[in-house]
C-alpha cells in the first residue's frame, strides 16, 4: 500500500519548493562534513580516508533517522506508520520533479534562447552559457534520459528491496555523488568512495532501466524507434566514463534518432566525450517532451513490475 501511494502522491504532487525534503538535509549534511574533512594541505591518502569517514557517516545518519521514523510511527499506530511509509516512498522518487523541471527549459525556450539556458542551467552541471538553443535541449533531454535510472527506476527498486530505509540509503549515496563526486582537483580523492558506491549502486538500475525504455518504446507508437533503441543501446551503452550513465541515455538516442554527448563544456573547459546514438534527424524541442513520455512509461512499467513481486512476496 505505501509502495503503491508512495509512486501515486509522486506522480500528482512532484517536489513542491516549499515542502520539506531529506535529500536538502542530506545536502546540508554533507557539505558541513565536507567543510570539516576536507583540507587542502592533506595529501591524496587522507583526502580518500577523510572521504570514506564522511559516506559512512551519511550512510549511517540517513540510515539510523529512517529506521526510527518508521519504527516510531508503526508503534504510535498501524496506520500512522503507512502513511509515514508512503511519505517517504515519495520523498524518494522524483519522476513529476524531472518532468516538471525539464519542462520549464521546454516552455522558456518559447521565450527565447537566454531564458532556456537559464532554466536548464538549473538541472544540469554544465557550463549553459554558451549554448545554442540545440544545445539547450540536448542537455535537457540528456538529463531525462540519466535521471530515468537515477531518479526514477533505481530508488524504486532499492523501496521495493528494503523500503524507506534503503530508499534513502540510496537517495544519500546519490546525493553524496553529485556533491562531492567530480574528477577535478578539488574532489578527486576526497570524493572517490562516493562516486565509486554510486557506480556500484546504479549498475543493475540503469541496465534494467534501458531495457524497460526499450520495452516501452514497443508501447508508445512510431514516435519510438524500438529497433533502433536496441541497436544504439547495444553499440554505445558504453559511451561514457560513468560504466552507467549512457546505458540510459543511448536507448533515448536510439528511440528518438538524435544523437547525444558528444564536447561538453565543464567547469570552463571542453570536455572530449564520444557521441551517442547516429543522429538520423536533427534534435528538436518536441524532444524534450518525448523524452519525458520515454521516462514516464518506463517509470509505469517499473511500478507494475515492482508491485507484482512484492505481492507474490518475492
Amino acid at each position: 500500500m505505501a509502495f503503491i501511494a508512495g509512486f501515486v502522491l509522486d506522480l500528482f504532487l512532484g517536489d513542491p519548493h516549499s515542502f520539506p525534503h531529506p535529500v536538502k538535509w542530506m545536502g546540508k549534511l554533507i557539505a558541513v562534513l565536507t567543510r570539516k574533512l576536507l583540507k587542502e594541505k592533506d595529501d591524496g591518502k587522507t583526502k580518500k580516508r577523510n572521504g570514506l569517514i564522511l559516506v559512512l557517516l551519511v550512510l549511517f545518519c540517513t540510515i539510523l533517522v529512517s529506521a526510527l521514523l518508521l519504527i516510531i510511527s508503526y508503534q504510535l499506530h498501524p496506520y500512522f506508520g503507512v502513511v509515514m511509509e508512503a511519505v517517504m516512498t515519495y520523498q524518494c522518487l522524483a519522476a513529476k520533479s524531472l518532468y516538471k523541471e525539464s519542462m520549464k527549459v521546454y516552455d522558456a525556450l518559447h521565450i527565447g534562447v537566454e531564458e532556456g539556458r537559464r532554466a536548464v542551467s538549473m538541472i544540469v552541471g554544465r557550463d549553459t552559457a554558451q549554448l545554442d538553443e540545440r544545445g539547450v535541449i540536448k542537455a535537457a533531454v540528456e538529463t531525462v534520459a540519466e535521471n530515468t535510472s537515477d531518479g526514477v527506476i533505481a530508488p524504486m527498486m532499492y523501496l521495493a528491496l528494503g523500503g524507506p530505509v534503503l530508499g534513502m540509503a540510496y537517495k544519500a549515496i546519490n546525493t553524496m555523488d553529485s556533491m562531492i563526486g567530480y574528477k577535478n582537483d578539488q574532489f578527486m580523492d576526497f570524493g572517490r568512495y562516493g562516486a565509486k558506491l554510486d557506480d556500484i549502486v546504479n549498475f543493475l538500475p540503469s541496465r534494467i532501466s534501458a531495457i524497460l525504455m526499450i520495452l516501452a518504446c514497443g508501447i508508445l507508437g512510431k514516435e519510438y524507434s524500438l529497433k533502433n533503441a536496441f541497436r544504439i543501446f547495444k553499440r554505445d551503452r558504453y559511451h561514457h566514463k560513468s560504466p552507467n550513465s549512457a546505458q540510459t541515455e543511448s536507448v533515448c538516442a536510439g528511440a528518438l534518432e538524435i544523437q547525444l554527448a558528444g564536447p561538453t563544456p565543464y567547469f570552463g573547459k571542453m570536455v572530449e566525450k564520444p557521441f551517442i546514438g547516429d543522429g538520423v534527424r536533427s534534435i528538436e524541442l518536441e524532444d524534450i517532451k518525448r523524452a519525458n513520455c520515454l521516462m514516464m512509461t518506463t517509470a509505469i512499467l517499473w511500478e507494475m513490475v515492482c508491485v507484482g513481486l512484492l505481492a507474490f512476496g518475492l
